[in-house]
């Protein structure tokens, strides 16, 4: 999934700085701002436990996928449950996840709450009709079957996660929600298709949560605190709330063109606010190490990151120069990289 401040292509400079600073007893490692998650899958499959934390509920289910499962589900009841139209895909694919893989691709459309809002219908471009209806289809019905219990929790958290990976790569805007395209890109025009999860397989116990990251600090601990919260005004809530919507599927009210949804506004996307919320979360952490991912174009100066850092010991700092993250292709940036700098510090006070 193209995500906004996704540190997939650092996780090497990640996991480097890390190896440079660990014990080698560590055991917990804590994303409170994870994101789709790519930093706390790759540091489970380094063995560690990981606590995961979103604001945004698209972000807390992805998570709940990818970090807290440790093995795919074997979906038995709802096998048993439609035994004779499983037979279909069980002849075309004889593993049991693409079974109930292909039986879900095969639902039929419906004309629902994304159909009327996010398609043509509604006047907005985000999908086809097609796609649309079909995710109308998938998300009732796994909703149904979770009520019914059908499904358990965590079979329930795997098909809307493989859902949301799918709407994602066939919607028609330029990587981000805020707007769609006026013409159907070719990615969109393709057929929304569900695809099984690369689920690691570790044990490790790791847990998800969807709180405010100053308010959970208080009541967690961990080994190793890594923070990367928002560099800029850019709210994720209006970035994604098409998935937002999609993932809570609450029927909100929408609004203007773009049919945004309310939402929680960040205080670390707040130039008044955000340095006061680091101050707190570092204040607050109990943790051994604390590292941080603020590049040299944030809300705050690099200095002040240094400094709120020092209250907990002596800051160090390793950087990286990359590729910056590019919305569209029309938008004029004053340059094409950027420096990522990974800020440390061992808690002594």
């Amino acid at each position: 999934m193209n995500y906004i401040g996704s540190k997939y292509t650092l996780l090497p400079f990640l996991e480097q700085t890390f190896t440079a600073v660990k014990d080698g007893d560590e055991q917990t490692f804590c994303d409170i701002f994870a994101g789709t998650g790519a930093v706390g899958r790759h540091f489970k499959r380094l063995g560690l436990r990981i606590i995961a934390n979103d604001l945004q509920y698209y972000a807390y289910v992805i998570n709940k996928a990818f970090i807290e499962l440790d093995e795919t589900p074997s979906f038995l009841c709802l096998r048993e449950q439609y035994a004779e139209r499983m037979a279909f895909h069980r002849s075309l694919f004889g593993d049991s996840i693409d079974e109930v893989l292909g039986f879900v691709n095969a639902l039929p459309p419906v004309e629902g709450f994304i159909f009327e809002n996010y398609g043509p219908k509604g006047s907005r471009q985000y999908y086809t009709a097609e796609n649309a209806g079909k995710a109308d289809g998938v998300r009732l019905a796994i909703e149904r079957w979770r009520s019914d219990g059908v499904i358990t929790e965590q079979e329930y958290f795997y098909i809307l996660t493989s859902l949301l990976e799918a709407i994602d790569k066939v919607a028609n805007t330029a990587s981000v929600y805020g707007a769609f395209l006026k013409r159907y890109k070719e990615s969109a025009l393709k057929p929304l298709y569900l695809r099984r999860l690369d689920v690691t397989n570790q044990g490790s116990g790791s847990r998800v949560h969807n709180e405010d990251a100053n308010e959970l600090i208080k009541r967690i601990e961990s080994d190793v605190l890594y923070l990367d919260p928002p560099y800029n005004h850019r709210q994720y809530g209006a970035n994604y709330h098409v998935l937002e919507t999609i993932a809570r599927y609450d029927s909100p009210q929408v609004q203007g063109i773009s049919g945004m949804r309310d939402y929680t506004r960040s205080r670390y996307c707040k130039p008044r606010e955000v340095l006061a919320a680091f101050e707190h979360l570092v204040r607050s952490a109990r943790t051994r190490h604390i590292l941080v991912s603020y590049n040299d174009e944030g809300l705050m100066s690099i200095e002040e990151v240094l400094n709120v850092l020092a209250l907990r010991g002596e800051p160090r700092t390793f950087q990286t120069a990359y590729s910056r993250y590019k919305a569209d292709n029309g938008r004029q940036y004053k340059r094409d990289a950027t420096v990522e700098y990974v800020h440390y510090v061992r808690v002594v006070r």
